[in-house]
């Protein structure tokens, strides 16, 4: 790889985290990767995935580190899963699902999953959720 390439182009191009519209109106993100012409590949997505999902169970031990604790595998995946939809602020926001698990109360934690904007917005994903905090598995 040419050194003076890349510092050539990362000091015209500039870093800038977050997408934004370049010259031409094409979105762009990190070092002017036109992400309207070239996406981004396969590897690529399963990377921000795994940092992402990395980020959501973290978020989750932080705000319910006592049931992360308790419940196994396969609820553990659904609070993942609702952290990484939802983001943490949204998540805290689920004081009363929060409670129940709290309380090792899975069927009323679901019911608070699907009694939500959240379910109307999501759809089939928060009923599928949701039966599995109810049962504690996926197979059920």
């Amino acid at each position: 790889m040419n050194k003076l390439a890349i510092e050539l182009i990362k000091q015209h191009e500039g870093l800038r985290l977050k997408p934004y519209s370049d010259t031409l109106g094409y979105k762009t993100i990190g070092y002017g990767r036109n992400l309207d012409s070239n996406g981004i590949s396969e590897s690529e997505a399963e990377f921000l995935l795994m940092k992402d999902i990395m980020t959501a169970t973290i978020d989750c031990y932080k705000v319910i580190p006592k049931v992360m604790g308790r419940v196994g595998n396969d609820r553990q995946a659904v609070l993942i899963d609702m952290m990484f939809n939802l983001g943490m602020p949204r998540f805290s926001k689920f004081r009363k699902m929060i409670r129940a698990l709290e309380e090792e109360d899975y069927a009323r934690a679901a019911a608070e999953m699907i009694d939500s904007k959240w379910s109307k917005q999501v759809g089939k994903r928060s009923f599928r959720l949701a039966r599995i905090m109810k049962d504690g598995n996926v197979a059920s």
